[in-house]
């Protein structure tokens, strides 16, 4: 257990958390190619989608001092799995100045807990095969590359 564990808190973001969320996710070598820090209004109209549609939130982790994580959690019905529900987490950061602390792994283990108590079955997510760090991050929390990922991109 690490000092900021009792302190971190998840809730769900607002608009004004928009800037430090996008800033997140373009602080690295993918995300600065895709993001538009510049241009928070296309963010806005993201997340109001998010927030319309039932079972889908975009979650901030909070310390005393701010913001310094993100992650999306997704409740996703299915047939398979005799119909079960599917937690499906998308776009994880934490804060540059605030990694190696622990904060991803109690981040993932709160959205964890968050798709158990929605009754989910299983949790899923993607990472970029480029990103290998994170493949051992969440190996290490459990997760298991059961299966291989593929994407169209329709732009």
């Amino acid at each position: 257990m690490t000092p900021t564990d009792s302190l971190l808190k998840m809730r769900k973001a607002v608009p004004a958390d928009l800037p430090l969320v996008v800033a997140m996710l373009a602080d690295d070598m993918l995300g600065a190619a895709r993001e538009r820090p510049g241009d928070i209004a296309l963010y806005e109209a993201a997340l109001r989608r998010i927030e319309a549609q039932d079972g889908n939130q975009l979650l901030v982790a909070q310390l005393p001092e701010g913001v310094v994580g993100c992650l999306q959690l997704i409740v996703i019905p299915g047939l398979g799995l005799q119909g079960a529900l599917r937690g499906q987490i998308e776009g994880v950061r934490v804060a540059s100045s605030h990694r190696g602390q622990r904060i991803g792994e109690r981040m993932i283990a709160l959205a964890v807990e968050a798709a158990r108590a929605a009754g989910c079955r299983v949790v899923q997510l993607t990472t970029d095969k480029r990103r290998t760090d994170a493949h051992r991050f969440y190996e290490r929390l459990g997760f298991k590359a059961s299966h291989e990922g593929m994407k169209l991109d329709l732009t």
